[in-house]
């Protein structure tokens, strides 16, 4: 399961599940899993790999046993997109500290942004959705 590569996001936060139905629908290779920060999935991988307990205003992406986070997480999976959405990726030229500043003021306001949104899986979508 470990060499999967999975999003782990707030399962309580709109913005979060804004960003995970975004990911779906333009992840090209359908191979990005999904869990929440609050899962028994993810409780375990970090505790077993001995990662910091993760922080539920933090975006995380695994990729081949890597743990990556914020900016660069995001910037990762971007990677997967179809066109013209990989073109995100162009944000790599930014300095890391910009990036992650940019996005630390996003996760302060990401309660507010957009409340009450639950991601709804389809059929197809609900297997890439990992739980404990």
């Amino acid at each position: 399961m470990e060499a999967k590569k999975v999003v782990f996001y707030d399962g309580d936060c709109g913005f979060c599940n804004h960003s995970v139905a975004f990911v779906l629908k333009r992840d090209k290779t359908k191979s990005i899993y999904f869990a929440p920060l609050q899962s028994a999935y993810c409780e375990e991988l970090f505790r077993k790999n001995n990662w910091t307990t993760p922080d539920l205003s933090t975006f995380y992406f695994v990729e081949n046993g890597s743990l990556f986070q914020k900016s660069t997480a995001a910037l990762k999976v971007a990677r997967y997109f179809s066109f013209p959405y990989n073109l995100l990726r162009i944000a790599w030229i930014v300095p890391r500290f910009l990036r992650d500043w940019v996005y630390g003021q996003i996760a302060k306001r990401r309660l507010r942004l957009s409340k009450g949104f639950c991601v709804m899986p389809g059929p197809t979508e609900r297997a890439r959705f990992l739980q404990l």
